[in-house]
C-alpha cells in the first residue's frame, strides 16, 4: 500500500515506523513486512502466500484498525493498493 504524507508529517511517520506494527506480522501469515518512507510518501510492503488475506484482516478488524488509526492524521490521502509490476530474487 502507498499513501502520500501530509506536509510536515515525515518526522511523526518515522516515529510510528520505529515503533513497529501494531500487530504480529507472523500471526497474520506474512513472510516479510517492511515500511518505507521517502519523497513525502509511505509504502507498506506485505509479502507472503496469504498477504492479501492478511491485509484484509488487519483493515477489517476494529481493534487493529484503531491502532492503525495513528496514521490517519499523517496521511494526505487514503492508502492505495499497489500491484507488483516486477520482482527479482537471487536464486542459488
Amino acid at each position: 500500500m502507498i499513501a502520500k504524507l501530509k506536509e510536515g508529517a515525515a518526522e511523526q511517520a518515522a516515529i510510528l515506523v520505529r515503533r513497529g506494527p501494531p500487530f504480529d506480522p507472523g500471526d497474520r501469515g506474512f513472510e516479510r513486512h517492511a515500511v518505507y518512507l521517502g519523497g513525502g510518501h509511505v509504502i507498506f510492503l506485505f509479502e507472503g502466500d496469504a498477504a492479501d488475506r492478511g491485509v484484509e484482516e488487519i483493515l477489517a478488524n476494529g481493534t487493529r484498525s484503531a491502532a492503525l488509526g495513528a496514521w490517519g492524521p499523517l496521511l494526505d490521502q487514503v492508502p492505495q493498493l499497489a500491484v507488483e509490476g516486477y520482482y527479482w530474487k537471487r536464486t542459488g
